[in-house]
């Protein structure tokens, strides 16, 4: 598999650089950040006839989310965020585009590299922050 196909499947966290910077910059509670701190999700991602389904497990709470790319939709953010989101698949990447009501934007980019890890890059205004998983074995 390549481009954005290769995303499908279940993949664990394995790693992750200024994310608490990341959260704070869209704006997520102190608490909220000290909890994310705690959590190792994994991540499903699947896809019937077009529609695209990201799924994220914690032993916390559980959040989906489903999509069509290339159509914005209401998304509810796992801090309870509601922001209106966009994906678009661009040279075999992810490219997730949402603004909150406030107009706070932020774009998370996701593909597999090169050694087969899932790379999520988070940026939003000037903080970047990076999580990595690896494919979960089933």
């Amino acid at each position: 598999m390549a481009g954005v196909e290769a995303l499908k499947g279940t993949w664990d966290y394995v790693d992750g650089k200024d994310f608490d910077k990341y959260m704070s910059e869209i704006g997520v509670s102190f608490l909220m950040r000290q909890t994310a701190k705690l959590i190792t999700p994994r991540i499903i991602i699947s896809e019937v006839n077009g529609r695209w389904t990201v799924r994220s497990e914690t032993h916390i709470k559980n959040v989906q989310y489903d999509f069509i790319p290339g159509e914005e939709f209401d998304e509810t953010t796992p801090d309870g965020r509601e922001v209106k989101s966009l994906i678009k698949f661009e040279n075999g990447r992810w490219i997730h585009s949402s603004r909150d009501k406030k107009g706070k934007e932020s774009v998370v980019t996701r593909y597999v590299d090169e050694a087969g890890l899932h790379q999520v890059i988070l940026t939003c205004g000037d903080v970047r922050a990076t999580r990595v998983y690896k494919r979960a074995d089933t």
